[in-house]
C-alpha cells in the first residue's frame, strides 16, 4: 500500500462513532505494539471504546480535530480500513487560541514504513493553520522512532523529562517533548 492509496480526512463525532470498531482494533494494534499512547498492553476492548466515545464528545465540542488515514477507493485490498490517526488538541483558553498539541499519531502495523506517518504530520500542519494555530507540541517516548518522524518534519526538542511514562515492563521511561512553530518567530 502506498501513501496514495490512502485518503486522509477529518472525521465528525458521528464519524468516530462509525468507524469506532476500526479506531478500537487501530489503537489495540499500537498498544499491543510497544507505542506509548497513553495506555498499557493488554488494552482491554471496553477501555478502549472509552477512550474513543471521549474523543468523539471532544470532536463535537470543537476541542479535537480527528484525522484518519484510510485506504482510499480503488485501493487493491481493504478498501476503507483506518491504518492511521493523527489528533489536535485545540487549547482553548483566551492566551493559548494560538496553540495546539498533536497527539495518537498511529498507523497501523500492517502500514508502516510507508510514510503515512508523515502525510498525517503534514495534514494536522495544514488543518492547525487552518484553523489560526501557529504553535504546535507533542510528546513523546525518548528513544522511540517517532522522535526520527517528528524532527524530520521540521519539530525541534524543547527537552525530556526522565520516568515520565510508565512502559508496559513497568519502567519509567523519559518523554520528549517537542515544538514546531508554523510562523516566523511565532508570530500570527
Amino acid at each position: 500500500m502506498d501513501p496514495g492509496a490512502v485518503a486522509i480526512e477529518a472525521l465528525g463525532g458521528e464519524g468516530v462513532e462509525r468507524h469506532r470498531g476500526a479506531l478500537i482494533a487501530l489503537l489495540t494494534d499500537a498498544v499491543d505494539s510497544g507505542a506509548s499512547v497513553g495506555f498499557l498492553p493488554p488494552l482491554a476492548e471496553a477501555e478502549a471504546d472509552a477512550y474513543w466515545k471521549t474523543v468523539a464528545a471532544a470532536v463535537r465540542e470543537g476541542t479535537c480535530v480527528l484525522l484518519v488515514a484510510r485506504v482510499a477507493e480503488g485501493a487493491d485490498a481493504g478498501e476503507g480500513d483506518v491504518v492511521g490517526t493523527a489528533q489536535l488538541l485545540l487549547a482553548t483558553r483566551p492566551n493559548a487560541r494560538h496553540r495546539a498539541e498533536v497527539a495518537k499519531v498511529i498507523v497501523h502495523t500492517k502500514a508502516r514504513r510507508r510514510g503515512l506517518g508523515r502525510a498525517l504530520m503534514l495534514a494536522v500542519e495544514d488543518r492547525a493553520r487552518r484553523l489560526g494555530r501557529t504553535t504546535l507540541v507533542l510528546d513523546t517516548r525518548r528513544g522511540d522512532p517517532s522522535e526520527l518522524l517528528y524532527t524530520s518534519v521540521g519539530y525541534r526538542l524543547a527537552g525530556a523529562i526522565p520516568a515520565y511514562a510508565e512502559s508496559a515492563d513497568g519502567t519509567l521511561d523519559p518523554s520528549a517533548f517537542y515544538y514546531r512553530l508554523l510562523t516566523e518567530g511565532g508570530q500570527r
